[in-house]
């Protein structure tokens, strides 16, 4: 150190860390993600058994990036701005298409279609409203909601005699989404009239 020169001031706080680029293999693997929906609807309408394991395979890759993005993000110091928004909008793209196209296919009920996109599209919405507030961390409910909505479509989009299964698992998807719902809006409430995220 130079003599004479000045050091660091008592109780000053250190340069907050730099914030991480957009432009990296967290936030490109979310694009990842947003560009093989349309990939994946088109192999779930090609009829045959072989494009149906082809729409299950891309469906499959589509929803392993959302776990390696998310983990590369937290260890690697990747989380941006972008991603933050880029990455629920991926997972409501590909969850939504999916639903959506097996409705449309008449294999999947439109009224629980219309149950999880209402649940999944308000609390998108709310989550930016209320983020001026704070952030209302994923709990363990949403992460089993997410779960289990992704191997409900897998077991839909399966070719196969697996009737039993898919209702069974669409099923746990669709109590477990409203509930957490419920519960997502009742903590967004609390951190609303709060004024912060003790709550």
């Amino acid at each position: 150190m130079i003599a004479g020169a000045p050091g660091p001031v008592a109780g000053s706080s250190p340069d907050p860390p730099p914030s991480a680029s957009v432009y990296n293999i967290a936030n490109a693997l979310t694009l990842v993600r947003i560009a093989l929906v349309p990939l994946f609807v088109w192999t779930l309408f090609l009829d045959g058994t072989g494009w149906r394991l082809a729409s299950f395979a891309v469906f499959a890759a589509a929803s392993i990036t959302d776990k390696i993005d998310g983990d590369l993000a937290r260890a690697r110091g990747l989380v941006t701005d972008f991603g933050k928004i880029a990455d629920p909008i991926a997972d409501k793209a590909l969850i939504g298409a999916a639903l959506v196209s097996l409705s449309v296919m008449g294999e999947l009920w439109w009224w629980v279609t219309a149950a999880i996109m209402v649940r999944e599209i308000g609390i998108t919405v709310l989550r930016f409203v209320v983020i001026r507030r704070g952030v209302i961390p994923a709990s363990k409910g949403g992460k089993l909601k997410t779960l289990l909505q992704v191997f409900a479509i897998g077991f839909y989009i399966l070719p196969g005699p697996l009737d039993p299964l898919r209702w069974a698992t669409m099923g746990a998807a669709l109590a477990v989404t409203v509930v957490t719902g419920a519960d997502y809006l009742v903590r967004a409430w609390r951190l609303w009239r709060s004024g912060d995220g003790a709550s």
